[in-house]
């Protein structure tokens, strides 16, 4: 088992998204421990005695601060531990390409600027009108998603409140009426979100699974209750003329980036 330690003098997710990037392409033979804040030589000092087995050991590192960072790489070197530091070379580059000199600042890319807040607000607004607690949200958003129950309707919701859009989602049955409020609104913010049917009732019986006393066989994963509920879907979507996403498979970061390349978003905006 090697261990890749995502190391940063910040909150470290970005070190933590290439190193389980990585991690990803090996199975279960890569565990992934993030290392926050390490921004003297005294913490990296505690970092590296901390590793119990070097010879199993790699660091990715995102680390600003200039001495500190060589001085990781100096320790790393002495206990034999292989480091690849993500974002010294490409602020030199960038610097050298800019001939400007870089702030090495650690955190930089968190600063609480408007796009920070709008990131917070976004997520408040998904919260809040999660799954239609509160339909009169649909005229204030960005993207309303139209889909049936297990979908991925809320987790990419909060996906792209992340990147500063607010997401609502609207959960499709055949019993529930549709919001009125769909019909006042660009068709362009509507995106539907369908499933290939077997994978549909996989999911829905996993989920299931999770409530031992609730019967296996209700109508939440019967198959020809899911066909009755994806028909349904498709006639609504067809009715509202929307982008239909098919999340079969896909990831949500992949369905984002469709759904953001449709509404033409610019994330640095």
């Amino acid at each position: 088992m090697l261990t890749i330690y995502a190391v940063s003098d910040s909150i470290g997710e970005t070190a933590e998204q290439v190193a389980r990037a990585t991690a990803s392409q090996f199975n279960d033979q890569v565990e992934v421990k993030r290392i926050t804040y390490i921004k003297t030589f005294e913490d990296v000092t505690n970092f590296i005695d901390s590793i119990q087995n070097p010879d199993k050991a790699m660091v990715i590192s995102t680390i600003v601060l200039i001495d500190v960072r060589d001085f990781l790489v100096q320790r790393c070197i002495e206990k034999g531990i292989h480091i690849n530091n993500v974002l010294g070379p490409c602020i030199s580059m960038a610097s050298r390409i800019l001939n400007v000199m870089p702030d090495y600042k650690p955190g930089a890319v968190w600063h609480m600027d408007d796009q920070y807040y709008r990131k917070i607000e976004a997520m408040e607004f998904a919260i809040q009108y999660d799954d239609s607690k509160d339909n009169s949200g649909i005229r204030h958003a960005d993207i309303v998603l139209l889909g049936l129950s297990r979908t991925s309707k809320t987790p990419l919701c909060m996906y792209l409140a992340n990147k500063g859009l607010k997401a609502l989602n609207v959960p499709l049955m055949p019993e529930i009426p549709i919001p009125q409020e769909l019909n006042e609104i660009d068709r362009k913010k509507i995106i539907g979100l369908t499933i290939d049917p077997m994978q549909l009732i996989d999911i829905r019986k996993h989920r299931l699974d999770k409530y031992t006393r609730v019967s296996k066989d209700i109508e939440y994963a019967n198959a020809e209750r899911v066909l009755e509920e994806l028909e349904f879907a498709d006639r609504v979507m067809k009715r509202y003329g929307c982008k239909v996403i098919d999340v079969t498979k896909r990831a949500i970061e992949d369905t984002a980036l469709i759904i953001m390349e449709h509404i033409g978003y610019n994330e640095q905006r």
